[in-house]
């Protein structure tokens, strides 16, 4: 029997099409933009500050959420994320002012995927396939991400054409009821599944002093800030930003759609890679790829056609970070806690996405231009090949009883 025939194919296929729902109307919002912005009257740092809310609250909320789903179960997480992510879309369709653009865009969504997103989802694939299957079943869950990414951004636009912005965003909140069904094979917490809890036991604290402590952890938690500021500022930013190039609005869509389409290809990639060869450098040529793609972009003269082409390849290197960087937490600490110790990491991406979404926003209304955002973007990227260099792919030794992590 091989390896991906044991993969238990009921509970992956419904986490696959919880991260598709999830992440799907997340990816669109840089489409809501330009009208939304057009209705209100409202500058762009505006909705810049909400979608740096919403990947704030994204990030405070996945270690909180990840914690929870541990203790008491997945499928209860996941059902709260469907009410959060359906009111915050709502909010942010009826939004007045700005401030309950921030609340229902901001506040209430990042809440909603925090709880439905991969912190959860990928913690419970993990506690159900053997080690040697994660960074696959991981590559599955992140490749689904990018399916919704794929999905929604023509789905956004086809219902703001033919309904408006607004009723196009309660229509994707109605579509986020349907997570709590889907979420019936998770159910389970951290002392059930295939791999159970492990024989080591600590508390929630213990478990973040003794990662916390870890010079590989930190690492992993620094590099995947700059993961966070690059692809929250493109997806937020870059339909603008093209239009700013006075490039069709259409290429714009097409750009999002084809980031997402070749998000499944890189992130499967990703899966198997990462499942045969040294995580941490995978993460150091994914980040060094990234500054080379941003840098060519800004560099060569803007056109339909470099649009296309670096949607493509900045697709393929997308959220192929996710399965080596969840795939290391397991490594390291095991499963008992990895929704939150991943959630942990994740919170640092969300760090990033706040600050490249924001300055997104600020930067262009201060300086009419997205360059220096750009530009910051690569050094970053660089950055962060140098900080996932040293990382080792190896269980943390317990002090107490000098055992590697189960």
């Amino acid at each position: 029997m091989t390896a991906s025939s044991r993969l238990p194919w009921l509970l992956i296929v419904c986490g696959c099409l919880i991260t598709l729902t999830t992440f799907g109307p997340r990816a669109a919002m840089g489409i809501f933009q330009l009208p939304l912005l057009a209705d209100k009257g409202w500058d762009r740092q505006t909705f810049g500050l909400a979608m740096a809310i919403q990947n704030l609250f994204w990030g405070l909320g996945t270690p909180f959420f990840g914690a929870i789903a541990d203790r008491f179960g997945t499928w209860r997480v996941l059902a709260l994320s469907a009410l959060l992510y359906c009111s915050g879309l709502v909010t942010m369709a009826w939004a007045s002012s700005p401030i309950w653009l921030h609340v229902g865009g901001g506040v209430l969504i990042g809440l909603g995927i925090a709880a439905g997103s991969f912190g959860v989802v990928l913690a419970a694939f993990a506690r159900n396939v053997e080690p040697e299957q994660r960074s696959l079943a991981f590559g599955f869950g992140t490749a689904a991400g990018s399916m919704g990414m794929f999905v929604f951004a023509p789905l956004s636009q086809a219902l703001i054409q033919s309904v408006g912005w607004s009723d196009a965003l309660v229509w994707m909140g109605a579509l986020m009821l349907a997570i709590p069904v889907l979420a019936i094979p998770l159910r389970g917490n951290s002392q059930s599944g295939t791999q159970g809890p492990g024989a080591y036991e600590q508390t929630v604290m213990a478990a973040l002093r003794e990662a916390l402590g870890h010079r590989s952890y930190v690492l992993l938690v620094s590099g995947f800030f700059v993961c966070g500021f690059q692809v929250a500022f493109i997806t937020a930013h870059l339909p603008a930003y093209i239009g700013d190039l006075g490039i069709s609005a259409g290429y714009a869509v097409m750009a999002i759609a084809l980031i997402g389409l070749f998000n499944i290809v890189g992130s499967l990639a990703a899966g198997f890679i990462s499942q045969r060869y040294s995580k941490p450098m995978f993460l150091v040529w994914i980040y060094i790829s990234r500054s080379i793609v941003i840098s060519a972009f800004l560099l060569v003269p803007p056109s339909p056609a470099s649009v296309i082409v670096f949607s493509i390849v900045m697709g393929l290197l997308w959220l192929s970070t996710v399965p080596p960087t969840n795939a290391l937490v397991a490594v390291m600490f095991g499963t008992r806690h990895l929704g939150l110790l991943g959630g942990v990491v994740f919170l640092g991406h969300q760090i990033g996405s706040f600050l490249g979404v924001w300055l997104g926003g600020w930067l262009r209304d201060v300086t009419g231009s997205y360059d220096t955002v750009w530009w910051i973007a690569v050094a970053l990227g660089l950055f962060a090949a140098i900080v996932h260099w040293p990382i080792r792919e190896a269980p943390a030794l317990r002090p107490d009883s000098l055992q590697p992590a189960q």
